[in-house]
């Protein structure tokens, strides 16, 4: 028997995740076939740093450390960073992110 392709569906991915206040909450919403796909919430000046990874704005503003430089990104953004890019992450304000890692086969 022949197993059937299957999909995940998240309808709306900011009812997954609470802002904590003072903190950082990580939720996994997708893991299989390799890849892993983490919810992030980040309350003001909270930060995550030195993860290879693709970060995706929900909600809110950032600021990104990459190699050398600073980006800010907000909602709609997408940044990709290869493993060993030196990097890290601070919520300028309280906000979502999608962090998609993918694990080496």
């Amino acid at each position: 028997m022949t197993e059937q392709p299957s999909f995940t569906v998240l309808p709306d991915l900011l009812d997954e995740v609470e802002i904590p206040k003072n903190g950082t909450l990580s939720r996994v919403v997708f893991n299989a076939d390799g890849l892993r796909v983490v919810l992030f919430a980040f309350d003001t000046g909270e930060q995550l740093t030195d993860q290879p990874a693709v970060v995706q704005v929900i909600k809110g503003r950032l600021e990104m450390t990459l190699g050398d430089e600073k980006v800010k990104i907000d909602p709609g953004s997408w940044v990709h960073m290869d493993a060993h890019l030196v990097h890290a992450l601070v919520a300028l304000e309280p906000s979502i992110v999608i962090l998609t890692l993918q694990r080496s086969t």
